[in-house]
């Protein structure tokens, strides 16, 4: 149930906004890049990277929804084929393995799609070397970060995961797989990532071309260094 006591944010470019904050207080490296977990991710982490000044490309992540209960993750997998499984959640429900590969070779494929649709056919920025800002709209039980912060951690200098609200348990959990994880927020109890915000409508497809296309023209308006 919806309450007002709970609200921190009024949507997710309010909450982009306010986590820039964060960052101020807790800089990251000047070259880092922001990479914009779709969709929701995408609004929080363009105000990030407009404050920050910093480049902004997404990196698709699909979660993998338990056969008859698409909610609870069974895992999930990121973009260039890396998928982090929620083994708890698999045995307990006796999932075959079978199932779990074909659902992770069609959530592939939707993957590619995804980043080829909202990166408008363009390239992906290279962040090799590079700092990097995973940002979400929020942390409940991780398995999306995780798969995120699996898929760059070979090629990133250092993995910082940045959201506006975390269940604390999934911070700590998370600092097994990156290097940092900063939240303006980390109530206790957590419950969902929804109940922080005014307004949690799901982020549309057209949303995120958009936002994603003005950052390439944001960029492309900065004076070389």
């Amino acid at each position: 149930m919806f309450r007002e006591s709970h609200v921190l944010f009024n949507d997710r470019r309010d909450a982009g906004r306010i986590l820039a904050q964060t960052l101020r207080e807790l800089p990251p490296p000047p070259d880092s890049i922001v990479l914009a977990l779709p969709r929701g991710g995408v609004p929080v982490a363009y105000e990030v990277a407009a404050a920050l000044h910093l480049p902004l490309d997404i990196l698709a992540v699909r979660k993998l929804g338990a056969p008859d209960q698409e909610e609870l993750a069974m895992g999930a997998i990121a973009g260039g084929g890396t998928l982090v499984l929620n083994a708890g959640v698999i045995q307990a429900l006796r999932i075959p393995e079978e199932t779990v590969r074909d659902l992770g070779r069609m959530e592939q494929l939707q993957l590619a799609e995804d980043e080829r649709i909202f990166r408008g056919g363009g390239p992906p920025l290279e962040f090799a070397g590079r700092a990097v800002l995973l940002v979400d709209d929020g942390l409940a039980t991780g398995a999306t970060m995780r798969a995120a912060g699996c898929a760059v951690r070979s090629r990133a200098r250092e993995v910082i995961v940045a959201v506006p609200v975390a269940a604390p348990s999934t911070c700590r959990a998370l600092l097994a797989e990156v290097d940092r994880v900063i939240a303006f927020a980390k109530p206790d109890p957590f419950e969902a990532v929804g109940r922080f915000y005014r307004n949690f409508d799901p982020t549309p497809d057209a949303e995120v071309i958009e936002i994603l296309a003005q950052a390439r023209r944001n960029r492309h308006a900065q004076p070389a260094a």
